[in-house]
This record gives C-alpha cells, structure tokens and sequence, in this order.
C-alpha cells in the first residue's frame, strides 16, 4: 500500500509557515514539574495493544488519535484499531482524541470540507462513548483555513514540528516529536532532557508498536525505556486532555 505524504513543495512549506502566524490560541504555561504525553496516531491496533500494555503496566494513559473512517481496515502500519479496541481503551481510562474521519489532508482541503470531516468523526465517537477533546492534524499538515475552521472545537490541535510546549506556545498548533525511524528513540530522548530543563510539556507520538514497526513506528522496548526514562525524570505523564487543561 503505497503511503500518503502531506505537500512538500515550497508552497507547502510556507502554508505551514504563515498559518504558524495567525488563528493562534497561546498556552499559559507554569509548571511545577515537566508534563508528558505519550499518544498514538491513526490508533493501529499495535499501539492499542502492545502499546496500551506497556503504559498499563506503568499505571500511565495515552492519548490515540482515532480516525474513525479507518477502523478496522488495513494500512502501513498494519490493521487499524476496531471500535471494539477503540472501547476498551476508553474503557481503560486512556484518552480517544480526533484524527478527522477520512484521515483527511486539512493543509489542502477547504473549510467547510475539513469542519464537515471532524463533526463525522466526532459523532462517530460519540457513538462509541467518546468526546474527543483534542485532535491532530493528519500528516501534521496545517493551514489557516484548518485552525479557523476547528480552532474553537478541541482544547488542543497538535501538529508534528519539533518542540515543547511553554509559554505563548500557541495551541492551535502545538509541536511534537515522533518516535520513529531509526533515530526516533534518540531524538525523543534529546527533548525529553529540554523539556525536563525548561519545566515544560513534550508530547511524543509514534503509529504502530511492534518487534519489526514501520517506517513510522516504534519497537516495544522503545516506548518501555523512554516512557521509564521519562519517570525517572520527574515527568508526570498526561493525556493531550489533561495538559491542555492545565497550560489553558
């Protein structure tokens, strides 16, 4: 299956760049210890499992950003999470967040069709038991379109540049860090230590769990040792929920 990417041209480039500027929604950041995030995207039914379990064993929750369109079907990643996944992790305490319906691209989509995309979703949740509270954008792709068209509906829109979030960090378009890749374990481990100096809030992501991830993934023993690090640290470990609640 060949997997889609968000714009990469220049004109991509400085759409991100612009809507950085505008429809901003700034955090209030004053922390008496760093925050952390753990959350998964697209929600395979890896991370749903192997990774819900690791977290489990450490007492800790995650945040998934579900695309509801997708439950059940096949990708990269391998099967997507089935509404019965989705269930039990609500179930279990852990956060179920937006991801659009469609996994909708809302760098290149227009207003009404991305506000259409996440009221499908959020209704499709809602069947499920679920109000999502905060979301991310697919393929990390932004535009000022997209954060005028769902700015106001989600305590947190969370993006996918680099970075932590502090003060006047806005949060129509937070940073995160992706453990993925081959050198995803070592660069969520830099920000875990900047975000631990600055006494602020990182939230990591990664797609699948697994022995032999994708691309976009991360192995079991990744997310133990970063989620155990991150502990060791000091780090008190929140869904995307409760950290937008605290730095609103």
């Amino acid at each position: 299956m060949e997997v889609y990417s968000a714009d990469r041209s220049l004109k991509g480039k400085l759409r991100r760049r612009y809507a950085k500027l505008v429809h901003r929604r700034p955090a209030h950041v004053r922390l008496n210890r760093p925050m952390l995030t753990i959350s998964f995207d697209d929600a395979p039914a890896t991370a749903a499992t192997t990774g819900a379990a690791i977290l489990e064993a450490r007492g800790l929750k995650g945040t998934y950003f579900v695309a509801s369109g997708l439950a059940g079907s096949d990708s990269p990643f391998g099967l997507y999470a089935s509404e019965l996944h989705t269930r039990r992790l609500a179930r279990a305490g852990h956060e179920i967040a937006c991801h659009t319906y469609s996994h909708l691209d809302c760098g290149k989509a227009d207003e009404a069709a991305i506000a259409a995309d996440v009221t499908l979703n959020t209704k499709a949740l809602a069947a499920l038991g679920v109000e999502a509270q905060t979301f991310a954008y697919p393929y990390g792709d932004v535009s000022p379109a997209a954060k005028r068209a769902i700015g106001k509906r989600f305590s947190l829109l969370r993006a996918l540049h680099h970075g932590v979030i502090e003060d006047r960090t806005d949060l129509n378009q937070a940073p995160a860090v992706g453990i993925e890749g081959p050198d995803g374990e070592a660069t969520a481990r830099r920000w875990l230590k900047t975000a631990a100096e600055k006494n602020a809030w990182l939230i990591l992501f990664t797609h699948d769990v697994s022995d032999t991830p994708s691309p976009f993934g991360c192995t079991p023993g990744a997310l133990e040792r970063l989620a155990d690090e991150a502990l060791g640290l000091g780090f008190e470990v929140v869904t995307a929920a409760e950290g937008a609640r605290r730095v609103a």
